[in-house]
């Protein structure tokens, strides 16, 4: 039989039965859609809750280990040339920038009045010399006494010193340069009248020229002879020379906690000049295949140094212990074996087991040049 619910229900009635009914499924089906996009909205919060950090890769390389300082460059030897006599300025026979080599006669000077002493002292040495030996000969005979002879003798000697002397004083009439060296002055004309202690000349040896530097007393046991030091003179655009420590000052200022090395830069070219400003780069220490670490990446937390990497998606907190620093780089000498990558941007917050998002990934840089101290 047919069914007749609703034979005598009015047809509005049906109507708003449906109405209602298909609301309530399209709110159901509103609410399941906006449960699955809060569920999707969740996942991405916990999503984001991962810290963004940049990384890098390690490296290994030569390092050097490196005392920087300043110093002006100085002639290793230097003599200002006086005057041992006066007189005139008769000849000069070099001008400024000839080599010169130790001994060499630079002027003269006109000398005629010792010329003249020299002259009457020999005159009178060759008369007693004969009264001397006539003195002698009488003693020897008997006739005349013992002390006689002997006295003429001592007055002998006496005008010998004198004329020694004499000859001495007039060979200084030629100047002559004290050392080997380039004239890097000349104080006197031809014509000058100059008296004894007056200067004339000043002679430089420029082979090899120096550097003094002064260091720290902390650095004393690292710096030694024999070191190599890289000479950068700016003057020169920045051009280098290779020195040598020649010699180390075995005790330190006590007013200014340094002691002095020598720095001998040897330059064949004579481009260096005696007073050009100098830095200098002292290198105590080198190591071959060190592995390192960009500096930005440690955290000094109690005065032990430690690093962030990134092990399967999450931040993972080491201890490592380093070595020389090199610019940007520092040496691992334990913690790392070198495969690692390591956060250097975002560290400061993160702890051990945060979940990380790399947003970016350095190149390690080329080998570094080390231009300080080992890392504390």
């Amino acid at each position: 039989m047919p069914n007749n619910r609703f034979k005598n229900r009015p047809l509005g009635r049906i109507a708003a039965h449906a109405a209602l009914a298909l609301v309530v499924a399209a709110g159901f089906a509103a609410g399941c859609t906006n449960g699955k996009a809060k569920e999707k909205e969740k996942e991405a919060a916990e999503a984001d809750t991962s810290v963004p950090v940049e990384v890098q890769t390690l490296k290994r390389g030569p390092m050097l280990a490196v005392y920087s300082g300043t110093a002006p460059i100085e002639a290793h030897d230097e003599a200002e040339v006086v005057a041992k006599v006066g007189g005139e300025v008769r000849e000069i026979f070099v001008e400024e920038g000839a080599n010169v080599s130790s001994g060499q006669v630079l002027a003269r000077l006109d000398g005629d009045r010792l010329r003249l002493e020299v002259a009457q002292i020999e005159a009178n040495l060759r008369k007693l010399e004969r009264d001397y030996n006539r003195q002698l000969e009488l003693s020897q005979k008997g006739l005349v006494a013992k002390g006689t002879a002997e006295n003429a003798k001592f007055d002998l000697d006496a005008l010998k010193a004198s004329y020694d002397s004499a000859r001495l004083e007039l060979s200084y009439t030629q100047i002559r340069a004290p050392i080997s060296g380039v004239v890097s002055a000349r104080h006197i004309k031809v014509g000058n009248t100059i008296g004894p202690n007056d200067p004339t000349f000043r002679v430089t040896n420029l082979d090899p020229l120096v550097a003094y530097v002064h260091v720290p007393e902390k650095e004393f046991r690292k710096i030694s002879a024999k070191q190599t030091a890289d000479v950068v003179v700016d003057a020169l655009g920045g051009e280098r020379f290779v020195g040598t420590i020649a010699r180390i000052s075995p005790t330190v200022d006590p007013k200014t906690g340094t002691f002095r090395a020598e720095v001998e830069v040897p330059d064949p070219t004579r481009r260096l000049k005696p007073g050009m400003f100098a830095r200098v780069n002292i290198a105590y220490e080198r190591r071959e295949d060190a592995l390192q670490l960009p500096r930005n990446a440690i955290l000094d937390a109690d005065g032990e140094p430690s690093v962030f990497v990134i092990v399967n998606g999450k931040a993972e907190q080491r201890s490592i212990s380093t070595g020389l620093v090199s610019g940007g780089w520092v040496e691992v000498t334990k913690g790392l074996k070198g495969d690692e990558r390591v956060v250097v941007v975002g560290q400061a917050g993160l702890k051990t087991g945060t979940a990380v998002k790399v947003v970016d990934g350095a190149a390690p840089a080329g080998a570094a040049t080390a231009d300080s101290a080992k890392a504390k």
